[in-house]
Formats: C-alpha cells, sequence, structure tokens
C-alpha cells in the first residue's frame, strides 16, 4: 500500500509542471527578472528621497514658523515701545499745556492729572510684563503664546494711546469753551 502511494505521488509530481505549463503557469525569463530587481531599487532610492526632502521641507517650514513669531513679536514690541513714546509726548507737550491753561480749575488739576496718570501706570505695567515675557522663561510659553500675548498688549497699548488722545482732546474742547465762555462774558459792550 505504501509503495502504490508512493509511486502515485511521484507520477504526480512529475506530471504537475507539464501539466501546470500547459495551462498557463507563468515562466520567468532571467533578464525580466534582473530589470524588475533593478526598477524595484530604483524606486526604493527614490522613495527614500522623497523622504529626505518631505522631512527637510518640514524642518524648514517650522523654522519659518519660528522666524515668523519672532518677527511678530519684534513688531509687536516695536508698536507697544511706539504707543508708549506717543504717550510720553502726550505727557511731555499736551498735559503740560492743559495744566497750565488758566480755564482750568485748580480742584480740576488733581482729578486730570490723576486721569492721565492711570493710563502711563498702565503703560509702565505693559512694558515691565513684556520685558518679562520676552526675557523669562519661567513662564514656560511657546513663541506661538508670546506672541499672541504681545498681539494682545499691543491692543492694549494701542488702545490707551486712543484713550489718552480722547481725553486731551474733551480738556482742550474744555479749554476752548471756557475760553470762548470768558470772552462772551467779558466783551465790552459799546452801545
Amino acid at each position: 500500500m505504501k509503495t502504490k502511494i508512493l509511486i502515485i505521488a511521484t507520477a504526480f509530481i512529475f506530471l504537475l509542471p507539464a501539466r501546470a505549463a500547459c495551462q498557463g503557469m507563468p515562466v520567468y525569463d532571467n533578464t525580466n527578472f534582473v530589470s524588475l530587481v533593478k526598477s524595484l531599487v530604483e524606486s526604493a532610492k527614490q522613495t527614500s528621497q522623497l523622504i529626505k526632502s518631505v522631512k527637510f521641507l518640514k524642518d524648514a517650514k517650522e523654522s519659518i514658523e519660528k522666524v515668523s513669531s519672532v518677527v511678530q513679536q519684534l513688531r509687536a514690541v516695536q508698536e507697544i515701545a511706539q504707543n508708549n513714546q506717543r504717550l510720553i509726548n502726550v505727557m511731555q507737550n499736551d498735559l503740560q499745556d492743559i495744566l497750565n491753561s488758566p480755564y482750568i480749575k485748580p480742584e480740576e488739576v488733581t482729578r486730570v492729572a490723576e486721569s492721565f496718570d492711570a493710563i502711563v501706570q498702565n503703560s509702565l505695567d505693559t512694558v515691565d510684563f513684556m520685558g518679562e515675557i520676552l526675557s523669562s522663561d519661567n513662564l514656560k510659553m511657546s513663541d506661538a503664546e508670546r506672541a499672541e500675548v504681545l498681539k494682545q498688549k499691543e491692543q492694549e497699548s494701542k488702545e490707551m494711546v486712543s484713550n489718552i488722545k480722547t481725553k486731551t482732546k474733551r480738556y482742550r474742547d474744555i479749554i476752548s469753551f471756557r475760553k470762548m465762555q470768558d470772552k462772551v462774558n467779558n466783551r465790552e459792550t459799546e452801545y
């Protein structure tokens, strides 16, 4: 029985390749196989280069974002510094003119000075906070978060400048009105 199974298996093995070839079993040509392998190797090299290029572009993008964030921070700092300079100019020139005007009553001088002082104090606090954000790592902020905070402080700084301009204009209008009122009340009549 064992011998019979062995003979059938051997015959099957010898007949199978002939039958398989007849039924369309692929036949490999060494030349085509070598060119297929070369093509796969070249494709792998190109894929490797693409991966390196993608990594390089990703690194470049991160570097550009960091530089962009730093530039935004510098612009915000520059804008805040310019706004603080405007506040100083108003304090040196306009406020002095307002306080020295004979049309501002003595009891109003303190109130006017305090309203301007509050704005200047807020401005100084912003500068201190800005210095802490830029120089200290204790806050554990990313560049994007720093830029966002500085943008917010820049906006507050613009609002302070607008506020001080509004106050200055209001006090100048008050002085102008009182001056006109004084002229009307003290005019000489010729009847």
